[in-house]
C-alpha cells in the first residue's frame, strides 16, 4: 500500500468513525468491510437484510464482527429518518412518499449521515453514479457557497501525488463552477498532505488564443482569486506551461506557477476524464477516486468495476473527509 493510504490509515485508526455501505450483498463490499473491521480502521454499517448478509459472508468465509447491519424493514428508529427526511425536503415528499423512499439504501443510508448517525457513506458498486450522488445532493446538500458537487482523481505514482479535477461529475462548467472546482481541490489536496498550486488549464497560455473557452478559463481564475485569495492559483495554462518550468518561463514569465503546478482543473468533463484516463494508461498513475468534494459530509462513488481493494481505500478517504 502506498504512503499516502499508510498516512491515512494512521490519521483515522481508532477514531471510532463509522462508514456507511449501503450494498450489503455485493461480494467486494463485504470483503472490504471485513478488513476495515478487523484491522479497527473504523466502524463499518452494512444496508439490508440480517439474515441474508451473514448468509452471503458465511458463503465468502468473510467474519462480519464488529460491524453493524441496519435494514430499512425493521430498523427502530425509522420515524425520526421519516420526519428528518420530510424536513430536509421541504414541501417536496410527504410522509408517506418519505417512507417508501427511505427503503431505498442509498437514500437511508444518507439520511444516517445526515443525522450524525454515521460519519460518511460509500456506494456504486452496484449503483450508478446518480442513484449515489442524487440522495446526497437532496439530503446532505452542499457546503455554503458551492453551487454543485464535483469529482476528483488523486493521481498517485511513487512519491509524486496531483490532483486532477473535475474528472467525474459536471459536463460544461461555466467560470463560476470551476472558480469553485478550483478551490474545493486546493483544499482536497491539503488533505492529502499536498501543498495546493492551482493551474487552470486550458489550450491557450495567458491569452495565447483567444475564444469563449478559453475567455472561460480566464474568468474563473479571477472568480477563483476572489473566493479564496490564499490559495496559489493561475491560469490560463496549457499542460506543459503549466508542469513544465522552463516552458513556464517561455509562456508565462510573471506568473506564480512556475511549472510547479499539483492541482489541475480541467476546463471541462471530457477533458478531465480524457486525461486522467492517458496519466494512469500510459503514464502508469494510479487514479485513487473520484472523490466528491463540496458536499457539507463526505458520499463517494465507486466505479461499477471495482474491486475489494478499491472499496478498502475508497473507505479510508472518506473516513479521512470526515
Amino acid at each position: 500500500m502506498s504512503d499516502l493510504f499508510a498516512t491515512l490509515k494512521e490519521k483515522v485508526s481508532g477514531q471510532q468513525i463509522k462508514i456507511v455501505f449501503p450494498e450489503g450483498l455485493d461480494e467486494r463490499i463485504l470483503t472490504a468491510v471485513s478488513r476495515l473491521s478487523s484491522e479497527g480502521i473504523l466502524q463499518p454499517i452494512l444496508i439490508g437484510n440480517q439474515q441474508e448478509i451473514k448468509s452471503k459472508a458465511n458463503e465468502l468465509n468473510v467474519t462480519l464482527e464488529g460491524v453493524e447491519i441496519y435494514d430499512p424493514q425493521s430498523y427502530a428508529e425509522m420515524d425520526e429518518l421519516v420526519a428528518a427526511f420530510v424536513e430536509r425536503r421541504k414541501g417536496k415528499a410527504t410522509e408517506e412518499d418519505a417512507r417508501k423512499i427511505l427503503l431505498d439504501e442509498n437514500y437511508f443510508g444518507t439520511m444516517l449521515v445526515h443525522l450524525g448517525k454515521a460519519q460518511g457513506l460509500v456506494s456504486g458498486a452496484a449503483h450508478s453514479t446518480a442513484d449515489t450522488v442524487r440522495p446526497a445532493l437532496q439530503i446532505i446538500k452542499t457546503k455554503a457557497g458551492i453551487k454543485k458537487t464535483s469529482g476528483v482523481f488523486i493521481m498517485v505514482r511513487g512519491d509524486e501525488k496531483y490532483v486532477f479535477a473535475d474528472c467525474a461529475i459536471n459536463i460544461a462548467p461555466d467560470s463560476q463552477d470551476l472558480a469553485e472546482i478550483a478551490i474545493a481541490s486546493a483544499q482536497t489536496a491539503r488533505m492529502f498532505g499536498i501543498d495546493p498550486r492551482v493551474a487552470m488549464l486550458s489550450f491557450s497560455t495567458k491569452g495565447s488564443a483567444k475564444s469563449p473557452e478559453t475567455e472561460k478559463v480566464a474568468n474563473a481564475v479571477e472568480i477563483a482569486k476572489e473566493l479564496d485569495s490564499s490559495v496559489v492559483l493561475d491560469g490560463e495554462f496549457q499542460f506543459d506551461a503549466a508542469f513544465v518550468p522552463s516552458v513556464a518561463e517561455k509562456k508565462a514569465p510573471g506568473s506564480v506557477i512556475k511549472g510547479d503546478a499539483n492541482v489541475f482543473v480541467f476546463p471541462s468533463l471530457e477533458a478531465g476524464n480524457i486525461g486522467y484516463k492517458i496519466a494512469q494508461r500510459l503514464g502508469n498513475f494510479e487514479a485513487v477516486g473520484p472523490i466528491l468534494q463540496g458536499l457539507n459530509k463526505p458520499v463517494n462513488d465507486l466505479s461499477r468495476g471495482c474491486n475489494a481493494e478499491d472499496v478498502y481505500k475508497l473507505a479510508l478517504i472518506t473516513a479521512a473527509q470526515a
